[in-house]
């Protein structure tokens, strides 16, 4: 013979216990619990969230016609160049102005062309090159 406890579990009348995968004393215990993973899976899809968007406004600018993630194409790819500019305290700003005014002799004589606002917005931009660092 069970009864149902007042989280609708049944509770065992010998022992006294609820049977479950997980039993709780009361509703703090379970938001003590839940709180902590709800937090970091938020944070999980947040941290996930701009790695993919500035990769898609990448593939959006049609920067993907030239470059790469790992590989040389018409261009150097994007791991190289954050290589290159890995602890440049400006890099933002001098890879967006490259990207803004295109230029030549960086790496190679193949030209970059201009690419502007009306391509890919100022903010776009950022995010494209803040990504492009942190490989």
């Amino acid at each position: 013979v069970s009864t149902q406890s007042t989280w609708g579990m049944a509770v065992c009348p010998q022992r006294g216990r609820r049977r479950g995968t997980q039993a709780f004393k009361n509703k703090e215990e379970i938001m003590m619990k839940l709180i902590p993973m709800l937090c970091a899976l938020a944070l999980g899809l947040a941290a996930a969230t701009p790695a993919v968007a500035s990769e898609e406004i990448i593939k959006k600018a049609r920067c993907v016609a030239c470059h790469a993630v790992d590989q040389k194409r018409v261009g150097p790819s994007y791991k190289d160049v954050a290589a290159k500019y890995k602890g440049q305290a400006d890099a933002v700003a001098v890879l967006s102005a490259k990207v803004r005014n295109g230029g030549t002799g960086n790496w190679g004589q193949i030209p970059m062309t201009p690419n502007g606002p009306d391509k890919i917005s100022d903010a776009d931009l950022k995010a494209a090159v803040e990504w492009i660092l942190k490989l």
